[in-house]
């Protein structure tokens, strides 16, 4: 369930960002609250990484309005950048420096106050678990280490606020599961958190969740939220003999609306769980596919985003 905040941290009304005839971010708008840690969820080339770097100050809209920190993205950018930390997919790290000189760098560039910049640094270094790494160069970290670095430098000056850009591309799931402890305890001090990801079971992790695609923002809410509001049609469960095979079948019965891999079988997506039973039963029987298991499932965040985009889909085709 997720916890109530009431102070607006990043608000934004109508944001668009066009290159040319191409709108990458087309009227997106919600807000986020302060302590709350948002997700933004979709595929590569959805708008997620655009949105972020004109919430960050890196890119001006083209059109909306919008604020960060209580600073405005069209006029502020310089003050936001200022009051917020970030941390983008390649993470922003000097690979010939060491762990405490990468951090060292950030005290500079953020004008950590001398007096204060061990305390800051022994903190960075306690809290991302770097003891034992504190003078290693940083080339030879692996990607969970940089990482927690990372993170550290991005939070390093004490934001209210630290935008994530896909922080755990390329890391193993060790890895990632530790990093998103220390987004908790961050969160927990009352530090809003905004992430981009595209992994389904990471966005299960988040207070709320905005899943955009194409540019638009096309659901948003807890994921709790999305599985039971946003989901209209039934999921099901199939485990049967060559699943991919049985995928051409199923699409083509009138009481199943998409069908798709997961794990060592299929979701299918239904309007109707009780209809669609006996006619894929009947229809895998048919092709001499033999059937271990079908029943009804909860859906998946992926069934979620994925029924929400199809039917997307299938209103702009129609329009």
């Amino acid at each position: 369930m997720p916890r109530i905040r009431t102070e607006i941290a990043v608000s934004v009304s109508e944001l668009t960002r066009r290159f040319g005839d191409f709108v990458a971010v087309d009227r997106v708008s919600f807000e986020v609250t302060k302590g709350e840690i948002f997700g933004f969820l979709g595929p590569n080339g959805s708008g997620k990484s655009t949105t972020i770097r004109m919430l960050t100050g890196i890119l001006s809209p083209t059109s909306g309005r919008g604020t960060v920190a209580g600073f405005d993205v069209m006029t502020q950018a310089e003050k936001i950048k200022r009051h917020i930390g970030y941390m983008s997919q390649k993470f922003s790290l000097y690979e010939d420096l060491t762990v405490e000189e990468n951090i060292d760098f950030y005290a500079g560039i953020y004008r950590i106050p001398t007096k204060i910049r061990q305390e800051r640094k022994n903190w960075v270094i306690e809290m991302a678990g770097l003891q034992n790494h504190r003078h290693s160069r940083t080339a030879i970290l692996s990607g969970g280490w940089k990482q927690r670095l990372a993170l550290g430098c991005a939070v390093l000056h004490e934001p209210p606020i630290i935008f994530l850009d896909e922080p755990t591309s390329g890391v193993d799931p060790l890895s990632r599961r530790r990093f998103w402890d220390l987004i908790y305890e961050l969160s927990e001090k009352g530090v809003t958190v905004f992430v981009t990801t595209h992994y389904m079971e990471e966005a299960e992790y988040c207070d709320r969740l905005g899943l955009i695609h194409r540019g638009e923002l096309i659901a948003i809410g807890s994921p709790e939220e999305l599985k039971t509001r946003f989901m209209k049609e039934d999921v099901m469960n199939v485990q049967c003999q060559q699943p991919q095979d049985a995928i051409e079948i199923l699409e083509a019965l009138d009481s199943v609306r998409e069908a798709a891999l997961f794990g060592n079988g299929l979701h299918i997506v239904t309007p109707d769980a009780e209809t669609a039973g006996p006619e894929i039963r009947a229809a895998l029987a048919a092709a001499g596919l033999r059937i271990d298991q079908i029943q009804p499932i909860r859906p998946s965040m992926e069934d979620v985003f994925v029924s929400l985009v199809e039917a997307r889909d299938r209103m702009a085709k129609a329009a």
